[in-house]
């Protein structure tokens, strides 16, 4: 699954977005994050100061899927929202280069098997693998 040029350009202006990952016992969990994106591998990487010690990372280990969710208003007048919801596997790695300096060594990486676009240059989009 590939991004769209528009896609790829929307996603270097954001910094944050929302990851929701489920506990093995079923209950969802969504909290924001950092993302980054890694265009040659077409994959998100998610760090953190602490990524190792959190329940996303475990329910991550734990073989959660995932759906990161990356919008924000264009304009307020007239309401213009726009955004990408990304949704596939994800593997928590320990040991990785982290995306910045100060995180920690922990990430998570996400491949996606789909991507829904919304409000980027034209009519919503969604595409799965």
């Amino acid at each position: 699954m590939t991004f769209t040029a528009t896609e790829l350009d929307y996603l270097a202006t954001q910094r944050l977005g929302r990851l929701a990952t489920v506990t093995p016992g079923g209950q969802t969990q969504n909290n924001p994050v950092g993302f980054f994106l890694d265009a040659g591998s077409g994959t998100i990487v998610i760090g953190g100061h602490a990524m190792g010690k959190s329940r996303k990372f475990r329910n991550v280990q734990q073989g959660s899927t995932v759906a990161l969710v990356v919008d924000d208003l264009a304009s307020v007048d007239p309401w213009v929202a726009r955004g990408i919801e990304i949704r596939g596997t994800a593997v928590a790695l320990t040991d990785a280069e982290p995306p910045v300096p100060f995180f920690s060594r922990e990430i998570i990486r996400i491949t996606p098997t789909k991507i829904i676009s919304w409000g980027l240059d034209g009519p919503r989009e969604s595409r799965t693998v």
